[in-house]
């Protein structure tokens, strides 16, 4: 596994042709970020079900399922079992977190478990023993594009000094307003693994964005 994952996402790109979009990335990706949103726990609405099925059985490379869903209890061993390689719900719409980890991962997906910016970091810590993965939002989930809220990096901080201290191996994701300004500064306060939606679909050459942004993060990253 490389020291540093650069997971773009394709909630910025040409819905309409996105077998060609994820083709520009999959020989420079770590992962495919898929943001599966209801309507209900965020305002927008992506993909379905099916379609995200569609999407995970299709990629050359493994499919990071991202639930802003509003019942993530009840569906996301649905997206492990249909392939994906991680699952990640948020701690804000479950009501039975370490029951909902243990059930993907007895799939053998890596289950993982995301905060939003209002969610203090501390409200993750019983379930560290449970997760391969712990996603700090860097923006409020549900749209793409918005800026990097660099306060947030504190979590990471806080969380990259106990995995440290205890030998814990979680990876450390960050989502939202990741680019070429902003992934050094994320990667320094211990984030290994980055998802960046516009920087990469918004550039000229995809894949070449990808290896940018994956040099300047093993760059600065320390673990």
């Amino acid at each position: 596994m490389n020291a540093v994952r650069i997971c773009p996402s394709i909630l910025n790109a040409d819905r309409n042709n996105l077998k060609s979009e994820i083709a520009k990335i999959e020989s420079s990706a770590d992962w495919l970020h898929l943001d599966i949103m209801d309507g209900l726990f965020v305002p927008a609405t992506t993909f379905s079900f099916d379609e995200s099925v569609e999407i995970i059985r299709d990629s050359k490379i493994p499919v990071d399922a991202h639930l802003m869903v509003a019942n993530p209890d009840d569906v996301a061993n649905a997206y492990a079992i249909a392939g994906a390689f991680s699952v990640t719900f948020h701690l804000e719409a479950s009501s039975d977190p370490r029951s909902t980890l243990k059930a993907i991962r007895k799939t053998g997906a890596k289950a993982s478990l995301a905060i939003k910016p209002s969610t203090p970091v501390e409200s993750t810590f019983d379930y560290l023993d449970d997760l391969d993965m712990l996603l700090v939002m860097t923006v409020e989930p549900g749209a793409g594009g918005q800026s990097f809220m660099g306060d947030m990096l504190e979590k990471v901080r806080t969380l990259r000094d106990i995995f440290t201290q205890s030998g814990r191996g979680p990876l450390i994701q960050v989502d939202g307003g990741i680019s070429l300004d902003t992934i050094s500064e994320a990667a320094k306060a211990g984030a290994d693994t980055f998802v960046a939606g516009s920087a990469v679909y918004n550039a000229t050459n995809p894949s070449e964005m990808v290896d940018s942004l994956r040099r300047l993060a093993a760059a600065s990253f320390k673990g």
